[in-house]
C-alpha cells in the first residue's frame, strides 16, 4: 500500500519525537522537540544519579537492594520496585535515553559520533537518488497519483524480489527503492537502488556492505534505540524497560509524597510552620 505519512504509527512517532509539534526541516527551534530533548537529558541525569544513590554500603544492604518483596505490604513492594527494579532496568533505560538524544541536539550528536570515531561532516546516509525529468501522464498514457508515475513500479518490485528471495521489506518511491534484509544488528541497514522513472531501468546500485562507517552508524543508533538489534527478544526487553521507566516516575512521586505526609504527621511539626502555612 501507499504510505501517506498520516497513519496511526506516524502519529505515534510524531508524539514520541515532537509531542505532535510540526517538524522544522530548516532546523529552527521547535517547542515539541525541545521539551522531549531536555526531558530525555534530565532522565539520563536522574538514572545516573539514581545509580549513585543505589550503591550499597555493605553486603547486607546489597542483598536487600537486589530483591523485590511482594509479601511485605504495598508500600514495601512499591519501594523495592523503584529501588531494585530501577537498578535492573537502569542500564538499558540509560542506553535508550542516550541514543534518543542524538535526534534532539546537534552538539550531542557530534560528540556521540566522535566517540565512535565518526565525523558528522561525512555522508550519513545513502546518497539521494538522482532526479529524472518525467513526462506528463498524457504523453505516456500512464496512471498518476500526486504527480508520481507508478507504471514501472511493479516491474521494479518483481526484479528486486527475484534478487532477494528472503527480505524483510521493499520500499519504493519515485526514482529509488530500498531493500531491508537484516533481522539482527543494524536493522535499518538496506541496499538501495536508483531507477529511471520513465523506463523502470535500474541505473545505480548502492549496497549496505559497501557503505563507510559514517553511513552505517545512524542505522545502528536507531536499531539500539528501538531495540530491534537483537530481534524479538531485545524488542520485548526495550518495550518492558520503557514501560518501567514510566512506572518508576509514578512510584518516585508516590514515595516522595509519602515521605512528605509522614513529616507532616510527626508531633510538633505543624506548630513549627509559619502562621501563613
Amino acid at each position: 500500500g501507499i504510505d501517506d505519512g498520516k497513519g496511526f504509527f506516524m502519529k505515534m512517532m510524531r508524539l514520541h519525537r515532537w509531542l505532535l509539534d510540526e517538524y522544522k526541516r530548516d532546523g529552527s527551534f521547535a517547542w515539541g522537540k525541545a521539551i522531549v530533548g531536555y526531558s530525555t537529558l534530565v532522565l539520563a541525569v536522574i538514572i545516573i544519579s539514581g545509580l549513585v544513590i543505589w550503591y550499597p554500603r555493605n553486603k547486607k544492604v546489597l542483598k536487600n537492594r537486589l530483591k523485590i518483596k511482594t509479601k511485605a505490604g504495598g508500600f514495601r513492594f512499591l519501594y523495592d520496585l523503584h529501588v531494585s527494579g530501577g537498578f535492573y532496568a537502569a542500564l538499558l533505560l540509560l542506553v535508550l535515553a542516550l541514543t534518543g538524544l542524538t535526534w534532539s541536539f546537534g552538539w550531542y550528536r557530534d560528540a556521540f559520533y566522535t566517540v565512535f570515531g565518526v565525523s558528522t561532516t561525512s555522508k550519513q546516509a545513502h546518497a539521494p537518488a538522482p532526479s529524472t525529468h518525467q513526462k506528463s501522464s498524457d504523453e505516456r498514457g500512464s496512471k498518476k497519483h500526486s504527480g508520481t508515475d507508478y507504471t514501472h513500479w511493479t516491474g521494479i518490485l518483481a526484479d528486486l524480489q527475484s534478487r532477494y528471495p528472503k527480505y524483510n521489506s521493499i520500499a519504493i518511491q519515485d526514482g529509488s527503492a530500498t531493500v531491508s534484509t537484516a533481522n539482527y544488528g543494524n536493522t535499518r541497514g538496506s541496499d538501495r537502488y536508483s531507477f529511471d522513472p520513465a523506463t523502470g531501468k535500474i541505473t545505480e546500485t548502492q549496497l549496505y556492505k559497501d557503505l563507510p562507517k559514517s553511513a552505517k552508524i545512524r542505522g545502528w543508533i536507531y536499531s539500539v534505540h528501538a531495540g530491534t538489534w537483537g530481534g524479538i527478544t531485545t524488542r520485548i526487553l526495550s518495550c518492558l524497560v520503557s514501560l518501567l521507566g514510566a512506572v518508576f516516575a509514578i512510584t518516585g512521586y508516590y514515595l516522595w509524597l509519602k515521605k512528605k505526609f509522614r513529616k507532616l504527621n510527626k508531633p510538633g511539626y505543624i506548630k513549627d510552620l509559619p502562621d501563613s502555612q
